[in-house]
């Protein structure tokens, strides 16, 4: 939310990467696991048509959001509630050239502000089945191809076409790296167990990195001496600068090695209500980023209330999306998750973690004929 002091909250602050990245490292790591059950259980063929469908509905959902996000700001640009915000937010080629706006939309290629995000997921989806496919084959190996194409990009030769004012907000072409790298770790934890070890070394070192970071948020937020390093080093998010990639992997890492895999805590209220927001990811992110504008517009246009307006917007909406989740839970009100026909079966809890590798329990192989 523009504006709101809560965004000291966010670990954005306070490090060199945002949740941009663990939300794009964790949807490769979810759909990757699916992926690699349905082929295992249906073959590639039936695999990939399930993604190709996944990949449909998310191109689908984001052009629905694009035209009602298009709506709200060009009412809001009507009603001179807020004027300029066409031009603030860019979305003025599609208010001046709608014929060539819509199509370029379609392409993924223009992209207002808030509107850059969900392609990013989409391009991965696409080139999921193919990946796969690979490393099902090559293993490790089938990272290569993407590592390269990163490497291309962060040397400047090669970046995703931006013909319009805006630009591209995340480069998929960058991006990848990431998406893959986190289907290529569900793929992997799904067949043989955990991917990376719990190590002294490497906790050590995803330390580091974290810390560093830290310091140079502080330095940059002036509350510590020293060289502005920081806003060099997150230059070109749209790239995924590799400052950006090593700070999220690391603090994915820590994350994954000081959380436990189940806890007294997540079944408490808080805990159920974030547990249900990530089940429910897509549709509480697409509320977000309509209350996110709304938030950020009603700061603007009362600036000496904003103190008092700016902890009641947040409070409300975070709790409009912890609604918007509860109300997109499967069988809702029927005190049961109910499973729609022909969705993959519903896992016992706990068991995509025992497959993980908890504590004191093994890693059973659970497609057969997968470690041969």
């Amino acid at each position: 939310v523009a504006g709101t002091r809560f965004a000291w909250g966010i670990h954005a602050n306070w490090g060199l990467s945002d949740s941009s990245e663990q939300f794009v490292l964790l949807s490769g790591l979810t759909l990757g696991s699916v992926f690699t059950l349905k082929m295992a259980r249906d073959g590639f063929g039936m695999a990939w048509t399930d993604m190709l469908w996944r990949t449909f509905r998310l191109h689908r959902t984001h052009l629905l959001v694009f035209c009602a996000f298009a709506a709200l700001v060009l009412a809001a640009e009507a009603t001179s509630l807020l004027s300029g915000e066409v031009a603030r937010l860019h979305w003025t080629l599609l208010a001046e050239r709608p014929w060539l706006a819509l199509p370029a939309a379609a392409a993924m290629l223009y992209q207002p502000d808030f509107m850059g995000i969900l392609p990013v997921f989409i391009c991965g989806m696409a080139l999921l089945p193919g990946f796969l496919w690979l490393a099902w084959r090559i293993g490790a190996w089938a990272l290569l191809p993407s590592a390269l194409l990163y490497g291309v990009v962060q040397a400047g030769w090669l970046a995703m076409p931006a013909p319009f004012e805006n630009g591209i907000a995340f480069d998929p072409l960058a991006w990848q790296l990431l998406f893959l790298l986190g289907a290529w770790i569900g793929h992997c934890t799904l067949l043989h167990g955990p991917v990376v070890p719990r190590s002294v070394l490497l906790s050590g070192g995803a330390l580091c990195v974290v810390l560093v970071g830290l310091w140079m948020r502080l330095v940059e937020h002036g509350f510590l001496a020293g060289p502005a390093l920081a806003a060099e080093a997150l230059m070109h998010k749209e790239v995924l600068a590799p400052p950006r990639l090593l700070h999220a992997l690391s603090l994915a890492y820590l994350v994954a090695v000081v959380v436990p895999r189940e806890a007294g805590w997540m079944h408490l209220l808080p805990g159920r209500v974030l547990t249900g927001i990530g089940r429910n990811s897509l549709r509480v992110f697409c509320a977000g980023l309509f209350l996110a504008w709304g938030a950020g517009a009603m700061l603007r246009l009362r600036p000496a209330a904003a103190p008092l307006l700016d902890p009641l917007v947040i409070a409300l909406g975070v709790a409009v999306l912890a609604v918007v989740a509860r109300l997109a839970e499967p069988g809702h009100g029927r005190g049961h998750r109910a499973q729609r026909p022909g969705a993959m079966p519903m896992m016992p809890r706990g068991q995509w973690k025992r497959w993980a590798g908890g504590r004191g329990t093994t890693c059973p192989n659970p497609i057969p004929g997968a470690g041969l």
